[in-house]
């Protein structure tokens, strides 16, 4: 599976006292498929994940799924602190037609979570997998940091495909680059202008005509001819990729794309995945000073609004572009008034 370009990190909506909020979903992922992004991330950090029970993550990822456009790539957040409840997880994501899972590192057992344990438990998860893994690595939620020498060993896995890196630390994230460009090239489909080909792009194609038996021949001596079932047409191409690094900072997001990284999943983008593709753009099509003054824009915004204000801050945000965001499960609140001045102030210059 292609990861490049940017990926929206999206939210989980409730009504307000804290049920699952299905319809407003719909109407967020059916928005974010009307943009130029290249995909969702459906129950990551931003999703408020480790919030919900393990039936509320299934119909947040049918959900989703049924809502979105085939042309978006789709990953499923599906980290449990064992082996074999994500393994559960990510077999309900493959019966949903997602693309990949992600799967942070577990946490709970921390000082036990030595090099050993780590690799293991993706190693398991990534032979069992029905879906592509990638990791995540958020150290400032899990206070574990995924350490570079074991990226690189899991890198060589065949099932495990990339990462998001959402330390914050451009230098880390290059070193990652670095450390796994010997990791084994994976040929996959993409479309005809080379972008993310998904598998439910075939559900969606029209049907190759097929040879129609009628009753009457089947009612006399003439021989019925089995005749295979019809096919979708769609025309694709291949490309070599090998694994890729996504970035979970979108004040720096510019940086980490000269560092090496495919693209970015970020909770910015829940709110303003415009402005966030805007940057990508520019410097897809290597126009550094565009891309710098496109950065610049979201620098002070992004820093405040996700790393201070977190999922608060995030759902507030979406309310003011149009997305629906209302509040967080508790215990998590919502934005005091001042606060929310103060970001409908950051956000002026990237209101959708």
């Amino acid at each position: 599976m292609l990861l490049e370009g940017i990926f929206s990190a999206v939210t989980t909506p409730f009504y307000p006292d804290g049920r699952l909020y299905l319809r407003k979903l719909e109407h967020n992922i059916g928005r974010y498929s009307r943009t130029p992004i290249a995909g969702l991330v459906v129950l990551g950090s931003t999703g408020e994940a480790v919030m919900l029970g393990d039936e509320e993550t299934r119909e947040v990822l049918r959900t989703a799924r049924e809502s979105g456009s085939a042309e978006k790539v789709l990953l499923a957040g599906v980290s449990r602190e064992s082996a074999l409840e994500t393994l559960k997880l990510a077999e309900f994501a493959a019966e949903q037609n997602y693309d990949a899972v992600l799967v942070r590192t577990p946490n709970y057992y921390s000082p036990q979570m030595r090099t050993l344990e780590m690799l293991t438990y993706f190693r398991v998860i990534a032979d069992r997998s029905p879906l592509p893994v990638v990791l995540y690595n958020i150290p400032k939620f899990t206070h574990y940091d995924l350490q570079i020498e074991v990226i690189a060993e899991l890198a060589q896995h065949p099932n495990i495909i990339g990462l998001k890196d959402s330390s914050g630390n451009v230098a880390h994230l290059a070193k990652i680059v670095e450390v796994t460009r010997s990791a084994p090239k994976r040929t996959t489909a993409v479309t005809n202008v080379f972008t993310a080909f998904t598998s439910r792009m075939l559900l969606d194609q029209p049907l190759e005509a097929s040879t129609f038996i009628s009753a009457d021949t089947l009612g006399t001596s003439a021989t019925a001819v089995a005749v295979p079932p019809p096919r979708p047409k769609i025309a694709t191409r291949t490309k070599e990729v090998g694994f890729q690094v996504l970035s979970g900072a979108a004040n720096q997001l510019k940086e980490s794309l000269d560092s090496g990284a495919t693209g970015g999943v970020l909770a910015f983008a829940a709110f303003a995945p415009q402005a966030c593709q805007e940057i990508y753009t520019a410097w897809k099509e290597n126009d550094p000073k565009l891309a710098a003054d496109k950065q610049q824009r979201i620098v002070e915004a992004s820093q405040s609004v996700v790393n201070q204000y977190g999922i608060s801050g995030v759902k507030f945000a979406c309310d003011l572009n149009g997305y629906y965001g209302g509040r967080p499960r508790i215990p998590l609140l919502p934005l005091s008034g001042e606060e929310q001045i103060y970001v409908t102030q950051l956000l002026a210059d990237v209101r959708h």
